[in-house]
């Protein structure tokens, strides 16, 4: 590792612990020449995702856009912050398991229901009808039984 500061390729680590987010090693170093001290960051690389959307296109697989598509299920619901960075990990681990490095969104858009019926069940109904494309309100009376069929006891009347 080279020094930032004189360029010298003589540095010794001083000291190494996990950084804050667990996802890289943070490493202390000193100089050999200068004795002047600099942090650097150890990242595994891993192969990008790709998305295959519906109509065949692939794209980068952005954990952002899937989080936003989260929090805005999740509007004024009573969902820490937390419990949606749990769950936006949980679906990057199933799909960095799976080995696969072409996704389909189709399967992605399920872990985010899956997560999002265990963390919410108001939020999963959100997500699932923006999801599921809804043609109409049987369809969503459905969806609603299937997350809590003892209490909905839910009847539409034809007019």
């Amino acid at each position: 590792m080279r020094c930032p500061f004189c360029d010298n390729e003589d540095t010794s680590v001083i000291e190494t612990r996990l950084a804050s987010n667990e996802n890289a090693l943070r490493r202390r170093r000193q100089c050999e020449a200068c004795s002047k001290r600099f942090t650097t960051y150890e990242r595994m690389e891993l192969e990008e995702l790709r998305v295959i959307k519906k109509n065949g296109t692939k794209e980068r697989f952005d954990i952002e856009k899937m989080k936003r598509g989260m929090n805005r299920a999740l509007e004024k619901r009573p969902v820490e912050e937390n419990q949606v960075q749990a769950a936006v990990d949980s679906i990057v681990r199933k799909l960095r398991a799976s080995e696969m490095t072409e996704i389909p969104s189709k399967e992605i858009g399920n872990l985010v229901m899956r997560e999002l019926r265990k963390t919410d069940k108001v939020a999963y109904v959100r997500f699932a009808s923006v999801y599921k494309d809804f043609e109409d309100i049987d369809e969503f009376v459905k969806e609603i039984k299937k997350v809590s069929p003892k209490k909905a006891k839910i009847t539409l009347k034809q007019n």
